[in-house]
């Protein structure tokens, strides 16, 4: 119930921050925790963290003071950070039925399971935001090499740098299906089917099947140019090679031909 977990408060604030590519949260779970999948830990006054190992980490009634302290703790469990973080931000407040409008979660009780369900959604969007960037800067890098092709233009040979595309291109397909499980939804609700609706809402709230689904059109489009220039720069080398035997037979012929007329003159 909500006194329980924050007392007589019937709104609290929750924010999620991508912090890094992971969180080892192993030697967390040995703490006071509320829940494992994802692990719930009570922090500050009276806050909770939600953490999840792909990097977020989701703050329940964290007030900003107890932030900086929270995120400086955690500085030693964050693998690889990242520079920009991304944050996505709701409030939960008590109410005669579940709503989710506005950003905002109206609901008859807050419980750990709900503060679950909450934390899920919030770390899925964070990340795709996080996606998002990354793929928005992608296709500004992509474009002229696009533009390049459409006016059949093709400079020095940049496989290095396309080859880290597709890189990337699969590194973020494999972390959104493999890690963070975009479209999945939480074991939680198989033992709390009545949290679905809940669940629900929220994915729908912050569009989270159609931003992935996007995703997931960019990553193939940007898949598909990077693989299409880089046939088209094999195909130049194997056309220079074809050029190279073909001017090394014909170097041949005339030496040959030279050979034969020296002697004849001979």
């Amino acid at each position: 119930m909500s006194h329980a977990l924050f007392g007589e408060r019937s709104t609290i604030q929750a924010r999620a921050l991508y912090l890094g590519e992971r969180i080892d949260t192993r030697n967390l779970e040995q703490t006071n925790r509320l829940a494992l999948s994802p692990l719930l830990i009570p922090s500050g006054e009276l806050g909770y963290l939600a953490l999840f190992r792909y990097g977020v980490v989701v703050m329940f009634n964290i007030q900003p003071l107890e932030e900086v302290t929270v995120l400086k703790q955690l500085e030693a469990f964050v693998q690889q950070p990242f520079e920009r973080t991304e944050s996505e931000s709701l409030e939960m407040r008590l109410g005669e039925r579940e709503l989710v409008e506005n950003g905002n979660v109206t609901t008859r009780e807050i419980t750990v399971e709900r503060l679950q369900i909450v934390a899920d959604i919030l770390a899925k969007s964070v990340v795709m935001a996080h996606y998002e960037t990354t793929i928005a800067r992608a296709f500004d890098a992509i474009e002229p090499i696009a533009l390049a092709m459409q006016q059949h233009r093709f400079g020095r040979d940049k496989t290095a740098t396309l080859m880290q595309y597709v890189g990337d291109t699969l590194l973020i397909q494999h972390k959104m299906v493999g890690r963070v499980e975009i479209t999945e939804k939480p074991e939680l609700l198989w033992e709390m089917p009545e949290l679905t609706r809940l669940f629900g809402r929220l994915e729908d709230e912050y569009e989270l099947v159609e931003r992935h689904n996007s995703i997931e059109r960019k990553l193939n489009l940007i898949s598909s140019t990077v693989e299409t220039e880089l046939d088209i720069l094999q195909n130049q080398r194997t056309l220079r090679m074809e050029w190279y035997v073909v001017v090394l037979i014909f170097v041949e012929i005339l030496l040959s031909v030279y050979d034969i007329f020296f002697r004849h003159k001979l």
